[in-house]
């Protein structure tokens, strides 16, 4: 077949989009959600799939669900416990319940129903028990109140949502009224599920808490879990380590620190330390997360990559040894699996990325999940002793049809006289000896990195077959290149970020192959901000259009968002202590030199940055007479996730990069 279609919109939501892979006891499989989104039906349906380590094909284990997910085989390989809302014997889930299947075939069966939900689950080792996350309403006592007040709650005629917390929603939903996280134990034989925490302070992150929040003991005697003891459970929080005797139900505080935050521990194969992300919130507020280490031997904790300049990311995963652990961590625009030595205290690398968005380990075998700029997740098999296997081909035909253009890594001189990494992506069959058009998409955060990974939401190979050379500046304050940099944009937003891409902008303009006349710039969430920065701050016609989406307008304004308690750390004041400091970062402090037209993208669920900041920039822009288009999706929040908007979504963007385009126009 010729490799010269178009990669289109429609091209990406037919690949099919692999989630985390969690192993079988004996490494020989690996069990993972598989999303196959229908843009016709505009819905994104979920099965389970198995994989084999060892060479054997894929074969599809569920098929009646809608969504079945976070699959994860029991400690004694004979299932397969996943969760999901299904209709099963008449009765159709209201909240996501616990599903089991045995692996080797047969019909998924639902173990009891909590009324409440289950979310984020762990396999106790005697594979009869699990522990799962469900919001609860603290008062009541027993599961049957809980039902009956769930019931009472979802049946009321009354909308309002009442609350006194200190943040009251997050990212797209609100946070639920009179209820908190807490950890339950649902027994596989009866069906019956018991609330550890009832009756007792402690609760889970009211932040989308999972599974990652807590561990169970190797003896099944014990739970370990993150707790935030500061009543206020703000998004700045400083959690303890508590441990939880099960016999007895007495708690113990392993590990509290009122300067630093510790989150996501992990029990150690003989149960004797615990590991955890530790980060020193009271020393600065980008403070990278570390590898925290607690021992029962002397019952203190330490930070054994306190010298390693890089930030570990969750799920911490301990060897079978109890000498080193596996987590994820960037590095200069890439993702690596590494392994950390304790008695070392030196990390390496495993599994380099691209970037690796998951992995999991049993019986010597590695199993990740990565992808790369030139191909979307993938799974594949470490074995000892041999070559990396690929577990799944479930893309490559549909790729194969397309040439998607090559991917280069370049560095250039930016702000205080640093490099400054960009990433470019040229369109298919791209001739340097031809003009070319260039657009930045500009990353959001601002503590994150674009790099050498597939992005299902802002595609680059998408926007390069348009024609495009796509350019993604790692802007100072981006993750990835140690903690100064990330730190350096702190109080002065929009200053070094700006002279990087302006910089990567001078770099492309002194390429031949560059159309000076045709040169755009999009953005989304801080990178939104940023193109209404540039809009307030670049010179008229430097740029032909903008693109701007979910993007930050006003700070102040702003206070309306989920993340509040942020703001005065990363601008250095609150806008009732130094209203002109916040001013000279807010784009809108600006508006007076706004000159190129604009694109304005935003969802009416987005509580990140709420659509509020879109439709004042829109307006403003009309008010100054300067071309700008508004869309405005009433059932997307910060991302645009639905098939049929996100063609939607993409027709408008390269519409108005058409319509702005001096060649094509």
């Amino acid at each position: 077949m010729a490799r010269h279609k178009p990669f289109t919109i429609d091209d990406l939501w037919r690949l099919a989009r692999i989630g985390a892979p969690s192993l079988s006891p004996d490494g020989a499989q690996a069990v993972a959600a598989v999303t196959r989104p229908d843009m016709a039906a505009n819905r994104s349906p979920a099965s389970l799939w198995l994989f084999s380590t060892l060479g054997g094909r894929p074969r599809e284990l569920t098929r009646c669900g809608d969504k079945d997910g976070a699959p994860r085989f029991s400690p004694l390989g004979d299932l397969v416990g996943f969760v999901a809302r299904r209709e099963q014997e008449g009765a159709k889930d209201s909240e996501p319940q616990f599903y089991v299947i045995p692996p080797d075939g047969g019909e998924a069966r639902r173990v009891g129903n909590v009324a409440t939900g289950v979310g984020g689950f762990k396999w106790f080792p005697d594979g009869r028990r699990i522990a799962f996350v469900s919001w609860v309403r603290p008062g009541l006592k027993g599961a049957a109140a809980q039902a009956k007040a769930h019931q009472a709650f979802t049946e009321r005629k009354e909308t309002g949502i009442a609350s006194d917390a200190e943040i009251v929603r997050f990212w797209d939903h609100m946070i639920p009224m009179d209820r908190v996280p807490h950890v339950l134990v649902l027994d596989l034989d009866t069906g019956r599920s018991t609330d550890l925490f009832e009756g007792t302070p402690y609760e889970l992150t009211r932040f989308e808490p999972d599974e990652s929040c807590f561990d169970i003991a190797p003896d099944g005697q014990s739970l370990v879990f993150a707790w935030d003891p500061d009543p206020a459970k703000r998004t700045d929080s400083r959690p303890a380590i508590v441990e939880l005797r099960l016999r007895g139900k007495r708690f113990q505080t392993l590990a509290q620190d009122a300067e630093w935050g510790f989150t996501t521990p992990a029990y150690a194969p003989d149960g004797e330390a615990v590991a955890f992300r530790a980060c020193h919130r009271g020393q600065k507020h980008t403070m990278p997360q570390q590898l925290g280490l607690w021992r029962r031997e002397d019952g203190v904790w330490e930070v054994p990559s306190a010298n390693w300049d890089h930030e570990v990311q969750a799920p911490l995963h301990w060897e079978d040894d109890g000498q080193a652990l596996l987590f994820t961590a960037e590095q200069r625009g890439r993702q690596h699996l590494w392994r950390f030595d304790l008695p070392d205290r030196r990390a390496e690398v495993v599994v380099e990325g691209g970037w690796v968005l998951a992995f999991d380990k049993a019986a010597g075998t590695v199993v990740t999940l990565a992808d790369t700029a030139d191909h979307p997740a993938r799974l594949q098999a470490h074995l000892p002793g041999e070559d990396v296997r690929r577990m799944e081909h479930l893309n490559d035909r549909a790729l194969a049809a397309f040439e998607l253009g090559r991917t280069e890594e370049v560095w250039i001189t930016g702000a205080l006289g640093d490099a400054v990494q960009v990433w470019l992506h040229y369109p298919p069959g791209f001739d340097p000896k031809k003009k070319h058009p260039v657009l930045h998409t500009i990353h959001g955060g601002p503590h994150t990195a674009p790099g050498d990974n597939w992005h299902w939401r802002w595609n680059n190979k998408v926007f390069a077959a348009q024609g495009y050379v796509v350019a993604s500046v790692n802007y100072h304050g981006s993750s990835s290149f140690g903690h100064a940099f990330k730190d350096s944009i702190s109080h002065r937003w929009g200053e070094l970020e700006l002279q990087d891409i302006e910089a990567a902008t001078d770099w492309l303009l002194s390429k031949r192959w560059v159309d000076k006349r045709r040169v755009f710039a999009s953005g989304g969430s801080y990178g939104g901000y940023m193109v209404a920065w540039m809009n307030g701050h670049c010179a008229p016609g430097r740029y032909a259009a903008y693109i701007c989406h979910a993007g930050c307008y006003d700070w102040t304004a702003m206070f309306a968002d989920d993340c509040w308690p942020w703001t005065g750390d990363e601008m250095g004041a609150w806008y009732w202590e130094d209203p002109a400091k916040i001013a000279s970062q807010s784009p809108h402090a600006f508006a007076s030199a706004f000159s190129t037209p604009t694109l304005v993208v935003h969802g009416a669920l987005d509580y990140r940055v709420p659509d509020a900041q879109g439709f004042a920039y829109y307006n403003t822009l009309k008010a100054r007479g300067v071309p700008a288009r508004m869309l405005w999706f009433p059932d997307e929040n910060h991302w645009v996730l639905k098939p049929r908007n996100s063609r939607q979504w993409h027709q408008a963007f390269f519409d108005w990069l058409t319509r702005y385009d001096r060649v094509k126009t």
